[in-house]
């Protein structure tokens, strides 16, 4: 499997290109969401390699990214674009806030060389494309967020969520995931349609095998007060065009949550995938992909135009 060291911790990322083609592709980098691995978006890349060459990877202490820096030695055969002291540095200020989680992205794309993409990031995934976006936006022609949304601070549910979701990450035996049905109950809350059962037993796995700290640490920071004052900052000052898509359903990130997201700037675009829930790429493939289409051919009729 491919590893690469992003800032001290070794990252796991592959790369989906249609067989023998030699044509040059614009690149799609796809980010999942928490506790998940880019596993679940596969089917979406595989979808696109006709006008794509697709990049997906494992968030760090996510899927089979490590969660805890590597010491790398100076003699093993690895490519490093900083010096041992600047990644020194680099590892010392590691966090589990969102914002370098958007840094650990630019860092991946600098050590593959890779200038300019689309990004299709996923729930907390895509509030890390959004930072992405406004800090790097001229590395990103067009963004999509699938399901991803503004809420309002609330002191007694937000302490009430950090403190179930603290429970849930500690209590995560693996022997879990070799109980019959539990899949189907721990994707439950997340699904409006059914899923095949692959999928939902690598979403179970996943979630199993999170690292701890990055498990817990990303419950607190992309559910907190400073992220409820960020984000209607960061859809209003976005300048990348960018799609936004929903589930009817979704009890996660409910739609109306994305609509007022998207009302914030003028370069985003609204979408509602009916009949679906938290995971509208796996619930309703052939729609969601249709809308997605839709926008990046407008995308293209516009590089015509111009």
């Amino acid at each position: 499997m491919p590893y690469i060291n992003v800032r001290g911790v070794e990252h796991y990322y592959e790369w989906m290109k249609k067989p023998s083609d030699s044509l040059v592709k614009p690149v799609m980098v796809f980010i999942h969401g928490w506790a998940g691995s880019a596993r679940y978006w596969r089917s979406t890349a595989n979808a696109l390699l006709d006008q794509f060459d697709c990049l997906l990877y494992d968030l760090r202490g996510f899927g089979r990214s490590c969660g805890k820096p590597t010491i790398v030695q100076a003699s093993e055969s690895v490519v490093e674009s900083q010096s041992p002291q600047a990644e020194s540095e680099a590892i010392r200020e590691l966090t589990y806030e969102l914002e370098e989680y958007a840094e650990d992205l630019v860092a991946l794309l600098d050590k593959l060389e890779i200038q300019r993409v689309y990004i299709n990031a996923h729930s907390t995934g895509a509030s890390i494309a959004t930072l992405f976006f406004n800090r790097y936006p001229q590395r990103v022609e067009r963004g999509i967020l699938t399901c991803s949304g503004i809420f309002e601070y609330d002191e007694k549910a937000f302490a009430a969520f950090h403190k179930f979701g603290g429970y849930v990450v500690k209590f995560r035996p693996k022997w879990l995931g070799k109980i019959p049905f539990v899949d189907r109950m721990f994707m439950a809350r997340f699904l409006h349609n059914p899923i095949p059962n692959s999928e939902r037993q690598a979403f179970l796995q996943d979630f199993l095998e999170a690292d701890y700290d990055a498990a817990l640490g990303t419950i607190f920071t992309s559910v907190s007060k400073a992220q409820a004052e960020l984000m209607p900052q960061e859809f209003a000052k976005l300048t990348v065009p960018t799609l936004l898509v929903a589930g009817e359903y979704d009890k996660i990130i409910p739609a109306e949550m994305g609509r007022q997201a998207a009302a914030l700037s003028d370069q985003v675009e609204f979408a509602i995938i009916p009949g679906t829930a938290h995971f509208p790429m796996l619930e309703d493939a052939p729609t969601y992909l249709r809308r997605v289409q839709e926008f990046l051919q407008l995308a293209k009729l516009e590089s015509q135009a111009g």
